[in-house]
């Protein structure tokens, strides 16, 4: 692909169709720009995205995968995209530990005293299925690698509080997730964990608590900045604060699916595209933003793929990944399929889409070599749509669908959006419903994305290719990602 840098931005569009489609004398192809105006065009005014969330949160609820909830969403999106025209569409299988929230309390009493004070709490998942545990509180502060390695052998036999986020972010400190957080108050001996999420309000917020997707030893729960507040207050005028923490959840094998919906590529079926959003959610709500927006946006790109009979050069796979919230269960289980059938290296490169919304550019996640080809793609949907912004990032991360793929050295690409913090702040939490759904930014979300997808599939040579085990050691050095892959026991390679 071409990696010059333009300095006239007004060739870019006529550079582009170059790029994408070399003098052919036998094959006449439509220009670039002709194809993302009709995707625009469909997109604006047939999009079903919106209408078929709202339908799956008034008729399923949350999405929670082992429960009923999650079964039926498995169900509405494969009928869904069998009803677009889809003849490939199948369930892929997987056996994972479902886990399933009980009773929980959190009493937090100072030692020799029955002042006990009861606080408002949530478990976190994959706590274990039956504890009882009381132990003196030891302040973790933000629960970074410092604030543990600062407490030394304090933490041993107590019980951890910990900030999910950053509450004074130090310069150049990259937050960890909750789950790497309570790993390490496992490795320092702690006997329970209690996160402080950090969004006014008495907002409490679920989410797993496990690297792995099994039970973490020790119980794992969740309290309000408020109740955090007056926890560390009391602190702060009583030594030797002690919690108690008791709880019971169920947890049990079951069989949960992946839904897959196949458009055979043209011209290099064997190569494929995948394209995912995990549809599975938390139960304390719908999940109407984690991750009804994004996967539902997938299914409608689906749509408007198969509403304007779009023949890439490529296979492209829309995947609704189930198990993301209880530990990427869906996406670890498509890669060690592909693995155990040797056909990986098909894969060119997964477009994941997780509470993206309302894009203004593109993520090459890191891959330097993709960067030119994507700035053209986005200046090409400029010519199309002026308000698209072309906001360039080139960062990878973790803890979505796209991380089992990554690490196995396969490119990735993300659409950069933006979510506003009233929304954001209802992450994972009960007031994750569909009021907090902006119609239009999801059609923004489908026609850009669409627009990217189809460029990606149809591309006559895509620069990036999948890294050998090696050079995806150095790569994830480089994206800063050793340490949290460390954290999780996710990281192969012997230093």
């Amino acid at each position: 692909m071409i990696k010059r840098v333009y300095v006239v931005l007004l060739s870019v569009s006529a550079l582009s169709l170059t790029a994408f489609y070399p003098e052919d004398s036998k094959v006449a192809r439509p220009s670039l720009e002709k194809t993302f105006a009709r995707i625009n065009k469909e997109v604006m005014e047939n999009s079903r995205a919106y209408e078929t969330l709202e339908d799956a949160s008034a008729t399923i609820g949350h999405r929670l995968t082992g429960s009923t909830n999650g079964n039926k969403a498995e169900v509405y999106t494969h009928d869904l995209l069998k009803s677009y025209g889809f003849k490939e569409v199948q369930y892929e299988p997987f056996e994972v530990e479902s886990w399933m929230r009980g009773t929980v309390a959190l009493s937090v009493v100072p030692r020799k005293s029955d002042n006990f004070r009861d606080v408002p709490v949530v478990t976190l998942a994959h706590s274990p299925v039956d504890a009882h545990v009381s132990g003196e509180i030891v302040d973790v502060g933000n629960g970074l690698e410092g604030d543990f390695a600062a407490i030394k052998e304090k933490l041993k036999g107590k019980v951890a509080l910990v900030n999910i986020g950053l509450a004074a972010p130090t310069k150049g400190a990259r937050n960890l997730h909750r789950s790497e957080k309570a790993a390490l108050a496992i490795q320092h001996g702690a006997i329970g964990v209690i996160m402080v999420n950090l969004v006014p309000g008495e907002v409490l917020l679920t989410g797993t608590a496990s690297v792995t997707g099994k039970l973490i030893p020790i119980p794992s729960v969740c309290i309000s900045l408020e109740s955090g507040q007056e926890v560390r207050k009391w602190m702060s005028e009583e030594k030797n604060l002690h919690a108690v923490i008791d709880m019971t959840n169920s947890s049990r094998k079951i069989r949960a699916r992946n839904v897959v919906a196949t458009l055979k590529g043209s011209k290099y079926p064997e190569e494929k595209i995948v394209i995912g959003g995990h549809l599975d959610s938390w139960d304390l709500a719908t999940g109407a933003i984690d991750n009804g927006i994004g996967s539902f946006s997938v299914l409608d790109i689906a749509r408007t793929f198969k509403a304007l009979k779009l023949k890439p050069k490529r296979t492209i796979e829309f995947v609704m990944f189930m198990g993301e919230e209880q530990g990427l269960l869906g996406s670890r289980s498509m890669v060690e399929n592909l693995k155990g059938k040797g056909t990986l290296d098909n894969v060119r490169y997964i477009m994941n889409l997780d509470m993206t919304n309302n894009p203004n550019g593109i993520n090459a996640f890191g891959r330097e070599a993709m960067v030119p080809f994507f700035r053209t793609i986005g200046e090409t949907i400029r010519q199309i749509e002026p308000a698209f912004a072309n906001n360039m990032a080139n960062q990878a991360g973790l803890h979505s669908d796209h991380q089992p793929f990554m690490i196995e050295g396969i490119p990735v690409v993300g659409m950069n959006g933006n979510l506003p913090k009233e929304v954001l702040d209802c992450y994972h939490a009960n007031c994750d419903k569909m009021n907090l759904v902006n119609k239009e930014q999801l059609k923004n979300t489908v026609r850009y994305s669409a627009m990217v997808l189809y460029a990606l599939a149809d591309a006559d040579d895509i620069p990036a290719k999948r890294l050998d085990d090696g050079k995806t050691r150095d790569f994830l050095v480089t994206q800063g990602l050793r340490t949290p892959l460390q954290i999780a026991n996710e990281w192969r390679w012997k230093e």
